[in-house]
């Protein structure tokens, strides 16, 4: 039997999940080939380069790279692989429900490998997809295989961090010794394992980041009654995260969630929901609040600019978090619609954000800083809590600005300085 610290491992999928998964798995010394089918992601991470950002993933794979290799080819990937991870994507279907035919291909693909011990789910997929995959993969001769679900728990901004030091591993595999094989796979990495049977673990992940969603939605809901009262959220929700049933984790008001995780496995869950014929009240109104936070922040331009028609607005921040590139179902891109179906004019900054060659960005002018953005303009939204934010010189952009006027949807910013610059200043759930 190979050394548990040896295995040789194939990962399918070479996006965020998947190159983490391969370099940490690499960086726990086993043997990982990384194959995907698009041919400049291969050819870029073959010349020794990273195509999303990520803190510390890039050292990580020039670190292993004697163990780590990306390749286009099937058979390359499969040829001594012992375990296959299915790491692609799963993006909402016209349905809404999760969209699986990239892990329908990839498991397909596996007929020509009877000699794997095992499949690992770690896509995030709908609670009941281990069924299915078993029989596709009894479908195709594998009976001897085992089947496991090894869902994530990585934040982008530190996903390396997160995997090499998670609360908990979570196996749900219907063999023990299939669950025993993916623990072993871990092994130098201290933390609780925790198996269950394979539904329960699809389950989880979907379970796990709804709450998280749920509690900034809580968060921006109490932030709005505070604006409404004259109570500061602020002092409020750190008060509260203060109970040790609690918990200050994600309880920080600000104009919304993104991601590629929050919106897509939270819609995911609610439409689970909808096919069991049960309608998720609280989940439903935790979507509906993370939509309207969004858009509140152009109702408080409004309130102090009126017509927005003709208005330079900046956007600082448009990646959906800071630490990252990633600009999927960023809260930015529902602001830059927005302002530009009010006839205002789109100015943008982000440090690493690659927006796609689309509206609403073809027609936002970008800046290399905060500074040259504001210079002239209307007004300001804070959207990413970018730590540069705090160093910019406020007092010149007061002066430099047409008017100044700062929402600042992170509460990234000191209030009483702002007013005393001279800025109109609004934040999220402060006085």
């Amino acid at each position: 039997m190979a050394d548990r610290r040896n295995r040789r491992v194939a990962v399918f999928g070479a996006g965020y999940i998947g190159l983490v998964t391969g370099a940490c798995l690499a960086e726990l010394g086993h043997r990982v080939v990384v194959r995907d089918i698009d041919p400049e992601k291969v050819r870029v991470l073959q010349g020794g380069h990273v195509p999303i950002y990520e803190p510390g993933l890039g050292d990580m794979i020039t670190r292993n790279k004697e163990r780590l290799t990306f390749t286009l080819d099937l058979d390359e990937a499969l040829a001594e692989a012992e375990v296959a991870y299915v790491c692609v994507d799963t993006p909402p279907s016209v349905s809404g429900d999760a969209d699986l035919s990239k892990v329908w291909s990839v498991v397909r693909s596996l007929a020509a490998a009877p000699h794997l011990q095992a499949v690992v789910m770690k896509s995030t997929v709908p609670v009941g997809t281990g069924v299915r995959a078993r029989a596709a993969l009894d479908e195709a001769g594998l009976t001897a295989t085992g089947y496991a679900s090894n869902p994530e728990f990585t934040a982008e901004g530190r996903a390396v961090n997160d995997f090499m030091n998670p609360d908990r591993i979570v196996i749900g595999a219907d063999d023990p010794g299939v669950a025993s094989l993916i623990a072993q796979l871990h092994t130098g990495i201290d933390t609780p394992v925790v198996t269950m049977d394979v539904r329960s673990a699809e389950m989880v992940k979907l379970a796990s980041n709804a709450l998280l969603a749920t509690k900034i939605s809580f968060a921006n809901e109490i932030a709005t009654l505070c604006e409404n009262t004259g109570a500061d959220a602020m002092e409020v929700l750190g008060a509260v995260g203060l109970d040790h049933r609690l918990g200050p984790h994600f309880l920080r008001p600000g104009i919304g969630w993104g991601g590629s995780c929050f919106p897509k496995d939270s819609e995911a869950l609610r439409q689970l929901a909808s096919n069991t014929g049960f309608h998720p009240p609280l989940l439903s109104a935790v979507i509906d609040v993370n939509n309207i936070q969004k858009r509140r922040a152009i109702q408080k331009l409004k309130d102090v600019l009126g017509d927005l028609a003709g208005r330079e607005i900046v956007l600082l921040g448009m990646a959906f978090k800071p630490g990252t590139d990633d600009m999927r179902e960023a809260p930015s891109a529902v602001l830059a619609s927005r302002l530009q179906a009010e006839g205002a004019s789109v100015r943008c900054w982000d440090p690493l954000a690659r927006p796609t060659a689309a509206e609403p960005w073809i027609s936002a002018r970008r800046y290399a800083s905060p500074e040259e953005a504001l210079d002239g303009a209307d007004a300001a939204v804070v959207v990413t809590e970018w730590a540069q934010l705090r160093d910019v010189d406020w007092a010149r952009a007061a002066q430099q600005m047409r008017q100044p006027v700062l929402f600042d949807g992170r509460n990234l910013l000191d209030p009483a300085r702002m007013r005393e610059l001279g800025f109109t200043y609004m934040s999220v759930g402060r006085p």
